[in-house]
């Protein structure tokens, strides 16, 4: 299927700001001037713009044009109920997921804790390494409880829980509680992602809720902390 004209534009821009090419802070052209440079119409031109600031690679800014942004880090949106798959794909990241650990077993009683439990239930622990660009910079930590979401395989967990929960299950995912502490990285957490001597490492704890308020799911994503910015929406 042929690419439409405005997406071939918002690739070659997307790549140029990537590489280096065109700068953090820079100034795009103007919309006349990328209509000219790339033989097209100022709509087309400004379709690719607003792919282009979907994706966080610009801002556009009243009077001034469209100011490039540092996209060596990725927004990691704190109020948001995100996948990793749809965070790098929106992102136009190169991603992959390895999943190092698929077991279901007996709640431990500091598990239990985190799920506000009497008795000890089975859960299923999952690890799974996010590579973006092929530096590996996340480590996910998931535990879901087996009566919740039954029948997880490898190949859902590389893909996306979440959309398995939502379009296979039926069930509708809701809300979360979250942490965000800053610690030093444990054996596993070097063993397992790229740190590069970074002594750090922030870790984002979830409770998350379908919308019958049941609490299905406690994770811990540890990320390298230069690659992630953190961002909220906030409104007084």
């Amino acid at each position: 299927m042929a690419r439409s004209k405005f997406q071939v534009i918002y690739e070659d821009l997307a790549k140029k700001i990537q590489d280096g090419s065109i700068k953090t802070n820079e100034l795009l052209p103007s919309e006349n001037e990328l209509a000219d440079k790339y033989e097209t119409s100022r709509e087309t031109i400004r379709k690719a713009l607003k792919q282009l600031s979907e994706h966080g690679f610009i801002q556009k800014m009243q009077g001034k044009g469209s100011v490039v942004l540092d996209v060596s880090k990725i927004n990691f949106p704190i109020s948001g109920l995100v996948s990793f798959r749809e965070l790098a794909e929106k992102m136009g990241k190169k991603s992959k997921t390895v999943v190092v650990t698929l077991e279901q077993k007996t709640m431990t009683s500091e598990l239990q804790e985190q799920f506000q439990l009497k008795d000890p239930h089975e859960a299923w622990e999952v690890k799974r390494v996010r590579e973006i660009e092929k530096e590996r910079i996340i480590l996910d930590k998931d535990f879901l409880l087996s009566s919740v979401v039954p029948g997880l395989t490898t190949e859902i967990c590389e893909r996306s829980i979440y959309a398995y929960i939502e379009n296979v299950l039926g069930l509708a995912i809701s809300f979360a509680k979250k942490e965000i502490t800053v610690e030093i990285p444990t054996e596993e957490d070097r063993d397992l992602l790229d740190l590069e001597g970074y002594d750090s490492i922030v870790v984002v704890k979830s409770h998350v809720y379908l919308d019958d308020t049941t609490l299905f799911q406690y994770t811990e994503s540890r990320h390298r902390p230069d690659k992630f910015r953190f961002v909220d929406f906030a409104r007084r």
